[in-house]
């Protein structure tokens, strides 16, 4: 019995090892001959034995195999292969010039359902609200930046100088 259970422990040790290390099926095929002499020999012992292993393994196999795939993302191996990819501090598919509107004010351009455009700063910018709608004309500020959304929300309008600017690029780009 204690060479079965031995070789029960090495062929689950295998499986395992198999999902995390890449062998070409040498662990899986070491798994499978170990899996295999644990029943024949608990089964040498008696008959009973041998079902009994038999249903262990039905059992273990797959808990093995699950307890592989969860290692597997923290596996020394994986993170060696797999590029962490990018982060918005990368700055990935991101407007440098989106990141000086923070507290900026603009008129809508597009209305904004929630999604749409707005001129701030004398460029048409996408812009998204919170959830509200907005209609063409209505002011509105740079409230959150994050990656390459522009949060806005209502406001005020703005003071005259600021508003001749927009209405003077606005007319010199039609």
């Amino acid at each position: 019995m204690t060479l079965a259970m031995i070789l029960l422990g090495v062929g689950l040790v295998f499986i395992m090892a198999e999902v995390l290390i890449p062998s070409l099926g040498l662990l899986g095929g070491l798994a499978t001959i170990a899996l295999i002499g644990s029943v024949v020999v608990a089964w040498q012992e008696s008959p009973e034995l041998g079902q009994n292993f038999l249903l262990a393994e039905a059992v273990l196999v797959p808990a093995a195999i699950m307890t592989g795939l969860k290692l597997l993302p923290k596996s020394p191996f994986t993170k060696f292969l797999v590029a962490p990819g990018f982060s918005f501090k990368d700055a990935a598919a991101v407007d440098e010039r989106d990141q000086s509107l923070l507290g900026k004010r603009g008129v809508v351009e597009a209305q904004l359902r929630p999604a749409g455009i707005a001129r701030i700063d004398g460029r048409r910018v996408d812009v998204v609200t919170r959830g509200e709608m907005l209609a063409v004309g209505i002011h509105v500020e740079v409230c959150g930046l994050s990656g390459n959304r522009v949060e806005v929300r209502a406001c005020e309008e703005q003071d005259s100088t600021e508003t001749n600017e927009t209405d003077t690029t606005a007319h010199s780009e039609s």
